[in-house]
């Protein structure tokens, strides 16, 4: 705080204190206020800020791209021979000729002269063979023999021992409740059934109780005689039970399971290789050529002439024995090695030079000034009236300018007493109290 600002603050305080003060004091000061010989005093703490600038500097992040040279592999493909050898069956086609003997009959046309008055024509039945040739496959069976290896089964007998459980039955005592009648007669209406009617329903599957052995079984889906009974109700004299129970012994037997080791003869079959010799019969056709007579039927025309002669032409059948080439093919598999060129595709990876901008974050600090105000205490002492009540409390000072630095405390200065005969009690009285300030903790300082 400046010292004309301290200076015209103290006047204003003497100024109300001098207003306000009593003639006379009315009540004994106070026990807590402080007691200078003269008037009493107050001690008044008051909090001022201090504005201040501080210039610092602020972090921020810039993204920048960088080029690299970067070598990456890109898959090239490459087409390649691969060779194959593999076998083939080639037919083999042979031709050969065998001869083959046939009958022709060949037409020989003559000039003959009949009779035109009366031409008669009779026809003689002549029998005639000729000879024909063919082949024949004639089968022809070999014996042969070839190894076969077969397994059989020996029987082995062993003697082993086994373990025979059976069921003995042991007396055990045991006592049950048996309930006893002792009930009376009572009226009671009673359904007399008649004679039954048997129907064919349909029943779905499910489990049903034997009623002889009480077993559960399953009953599939189907027609059943089902019996629905018929019959009138009649009131008759029916006996009421009353059931009193009593303990009575009974024994029964409980079946224990016994086990025994017994001798049991056990065959076992061990199995052997045997070899034998199996004669076999083979087929095997041999072309044969054979020679037979094939009869054959003519009729001869028998002309018997008349009177009258014309000239006309008769057509005869010569037969001819002709001889011809038969080719013949022949089908043989030759194997042979072949060899086939198969393309494949082969990745190769190359490499290959490329360029690539790479983001990069650079720190920048850039100064910035800001404002901060700092927190300081103040004190000054404040005259009470003679009841102990304080006159007024000065207002604490505001900075009404911004400097640049805040201002330094004033040091603390002790107002010099008179001696009492220079000035009178009523007079120091009227003098304020100096402010005084206190410097703040650094935990009370604004960053």
């Amino acid at each position: 705080m400046n010292v004309p600002l301290r200076i015209a603050l103290g006047f204003s305080v003497l100024v109300l204190w001098t207003a306000s003060a009593p003639a006379q004091v009315c009540c004994p000061p106070s026990a807590c206020v402080t007691c200078i010989d003269g008037p009493a005093y107050q001690i008044v703490y008051q909090t001022v800020c201090d504005q201040r600038e501080v210039t610092a500097c602020r972090i921020e992040y810039e993204t920048v791209c960088e080029e690299r040279q970067v070598t990456c592999y890109r898959p090239v493909w490459e087409t390649q021979l691969r060779e194959r050898r593999y076998t083939v069956a080639r037919p083999v086609y042979e031709t050969s000729t065998r001869e083959e003997r046939y009958t022709v009959c060949r037409p020989v046309y003559e000039t003959q002269i009949r009779d035109c008055s009366y031409n008669r024509v009779r026809y003689v039945q002549e029998t005639a063979s000729r000879e024909e040739r063919y082949t024949v496959c004639k089968p022809v069976w070999e014996t042969q023999q070839r190894q076969e290896c077969y397994t059989v089964c020996k029987p082995v007998y062993e003697t082993a021992y086994r373990t025979e459980c059976h069921t003995v039955m042991r007396p055990v005592t045991s006592y049950r409740t048996e309930y006893v009648d002792q009930g009376c007669y009572t009226e009671q209406t009673v359904f007399k059934p008649g004679w039954p009617r048997t129907r064919l329903t349909w029943h779905s599957g499910s489990c049903t109780v034997d009623p002889c052995t009480g077993a559960t079984a399953y009953q599939r889906p189907g027609l059943y005689w089902v019996q629905s009974p018929r019959g009138r109700y009649e009131v008759r004299r029916t006996w009421q039970p009353n059931l009193v129970a009593r303990q009575v012994p009974q024994t029964t037997y409980v079946s224990q399971v016994v086990s025994r080791q017994v001798p049991v003869q056990v065959c076992r079959y061990r199995q052997e290789q045997v070899c034998r010799t199996v004669p076999y019969r083979v087929c095997r056709m041999v072309t044969e050529e054979h020679v037979r007579q094939v009869p054959y039927t003519v009729h001869r025309p028998v002309v018997e002439r008349v009177e009258r002669k014309v000239p006309y032409q008769v057509c005869r059948m010569v037969t001819e024995e002709r001889v011809r080439q038969v080719p013949v093919t022949t089908c043989r598999m030759v194997y042979e090695q072949r060899v086939e060129k198969i393309p494949y595709r082969v990745c190769r990876m190359q490499a290959v030079q490329q360029t690539i901008r790479v983001p990069r974050c650079i720190e920048k600090r850039i100064p910035v000034t800001y404002t901060y105000y700092t927190p300081r205490t103040v004190y000054c002492r404040v005259p009470l009236d003679p009841c102990g009540v304080p006159l007024q409390v000065p207002s604490a000072p505001t900075t009404a300018t911004k400097p640049q630095q805040p201002t330094p405390a004033a040091p603390e200065q002790k107002p010099a007493l008179p001696p009492e005969s220079a000035a009178p009690q009523s007079q120091q009285s009227k003098q304020p109290a100096p402010l005084r300030e206190v410097y703040p903790s650094p935990t009370n300082q604004g960053t």
